[in-house]
């Protein structure tokens, strides 16, 4: 199955036509160009292709989007505040070197010793949350200044070094 990575949310419907618009989380303007589909997630781990009319840049995280079979302002209403996804590849090509939901999949290593697989970034205003399993228990590691070593996008690592004690909270 393919990889899906979330770029961001359908926030408003725009206009009468059909239009919505979508707070993206790429990290750089775009306007998606070459992009035929988004993927709307209806249910939980349920991705449904939208193809892509036309599209127009509002901002640095906003775009119009218009897509296929949305004609009126009530059916665009029906994908408002849903998430939207991109597989791997697509989201490869579109969001800046920087972002970081480009570090999904990457493993954190803490002082030489694997701990897991990031499953989930979280956003916070000084610092990043990375979601992994650590013997089937959900551990939260940060992500900032301190804790950070290097980030190995060739070998999808993350090295960091934990605060004592920390993993304990979780694991203890």
């Amino acid at each position: 199955m393919a990889e899906y990575l979330k770029i961001g949310k359908i926030v408003a419907v725009h206009g009468l036509k059909g239009e919505v618009l979508l707070k993206h989380e790429l990290g750089k303007k775009t306007s998606l160009k070459g992009l035929q589909a988004i993927f709307v997630e209806e249910k939980k781990n349920a991705f449904l292709p939208w193809f892509i009319e036309t599209t127009k840049i509002k901002s640095e995280q906003e775009l119009y989007i218009k897509l296929e079979g949305i004609d009126t302002r009530e059916s665009a209403i029906q994908i408002i505040q849903k998430e939207v996804w991109l597989p791997e590849p697509d989201f490869k090509k579109f969001a800046a070197k920087s972002v970081p939901a480009g570090m999904l999949g990457y493993t954190i290593i803490d002082n030489g010793e694997k701990l897991g697989e990031i499953l989930e970034l979280i956003e916070q205003p000084h610092q990043l949350l990375c979601r992994l399993e650590i013997k089937g228990k959900e551990v939260l590691i940060p992500l900032h200044e301190d804790s950070l070593q290097k980030i190995d996008h060739r070998k999808k690592e993350v090295l960091v070094e934990l605060p004592d004690g920390l993993l304990d909270v979780y694991l203890g």
